[in-house]
């Protein structure tokens, strides 16, 4: 892991352990997320998409700690999570509502909730026609850009993105790069994307590197 050392970590993992049955994923692993952002990067089935489960407390942990700003998610569970935001793109758990409806939903759990930010954001991946249709009705690309949005806007110290770019068509993925972008320089809020490679452009903070 490679990582800016003039700030202070946002997030921090310490002697993470997991394992799906036989199979270990992360033995005593241990990182430390600072503002800006932080790719994990890694081949199929090295643990992506579980690090950004085990980061966001989806799934639980055999050993370890992870906190944030001193805030750990073992002893005080809802301030950790209240400070991250994490939505699984794969999840069909939102079918039956309206993007309209789960932003609004968004905009209650995050006290630093940008909506002029989101705004912006629906206007740049070309939503707005999509926020009074059912999750169900809405293509992959859409459903993933409606996730994208909440987690630019969200305000959330730390914000984790798992495949951002997947599905999308090349201009959405051109203005989620200049998002990111922007991203890199924030000061307050770390962004951790799994990925197979680097989003271009794009200053890292940090790399974590689980092999190929």
């Amino acid at each position: 892991m490679n990582a800016g050392s003039q700030t202070m970590p946002v997030l921090q993992a310490e002697r993470l352990c997991f394992a799906y049955p036989n199979h270990t994923l992360f033995t005593d692993w241990s990182a430390a997320m600072h503002p800006g952002v932080t790719l994990v990067r890694g081949g199929d089935g090295r643990g992506k998409t579980t690090l950004m489960r085990l980061l966001a407390g989806e799934l639980p942990l055999d050993g370890g700690h992870l906190q944030i700003r001193g805030i750990s998610l073992h002893k005080q569970r809802d301030a950790y999570c209240g400070q991250l935001f994490w939505t699984d793109p794969r999840t069909d758990a939102f079918d039956s509502l309206t993007p309209l409806a789960w932003l609004q939903a968004q905009r209650r759990r995050c006290p630093k909730f940008d909506e002029k930010l989101l705004g912006e954001v629906l206007d740049g991946l070309a939503l707005e026609t999509q926020m009074l249709k059912q999750f169900f009705m809405l293509s992959t690309g859409s459903k993933r850009k409606v996730f994208l949005a909440a987690a630019f806007a969200s305000g959330a110290a730390v914000t984790l993105l798992d495949m951002p770019f997947a599905a999308l068509d090349k201009a959405s993925i051109g203005f989620v790069m200049d998002l990111l972008e922007d991203a890199s320089s924030q000061p307050e809020r770390a962004w951790v994307v799994a990925d197979h490679v680097a989003p271009s452009g794009v200053r890292l903070a940090g790399l974590i590197d689980l092999g190929e």
